[in-house]
């Protein structure tokens, strides 16, 4: 089984940062890419940003240069800062990955439970 356990979310006022911590757990052969969505209440979940296993990145235009996700893959570990948090940020943020678990196996989706973020005006 894999796991994906996140943490960090909150509460906070605009203009504020939050970190969002992810830790991938199980049986795990290779990790493909690890990254961040969000799904605001009423609309579809979204990708916000991704780390690929080649060390590059890609955000979502509206959280380029505020958001900066970084991972350590000794842990497994992807983490978001969120700075200059805006109202518009608030949802709950998922966390994802698609990962092999052995080497014969194929790339799979995994997500974790989610994590509330609130941004007050």
């Amino acid at each position: 089984q894999v796991q994906l356990v996140e943490s960090g979310g909150g509460l906070v006022q605009a203009g504020g940062s939050l970190r969002l911590s992810c830790a991938a757990s199980g049986t795990i052969f290779s990790i493909n890419v690890m990254g961040w969505y969000r799904q605001a209440p009423g609309k579809q979940r979204e990708w916000v940003a991704r780390f690929y296993s080649s060390g590059s990145t890609n955000y979502l235009d509206s959280v380029k240069g505020r958001f900066t996700i970084s991972r350590d893959n000794a842990k497994n570990t992807v983490y978001l800062q969120m700075n200059s948090l805006k109202p518009e940020d608030t949802a709950v943020y998922y966390c994802n990955a698609l990962l092999q678990r052995t080497r014969s196996t194929l790339p799979d989706n995994y997500w974790g439970q989610g994590t509330q973020v609130t941004v007050s005006s």
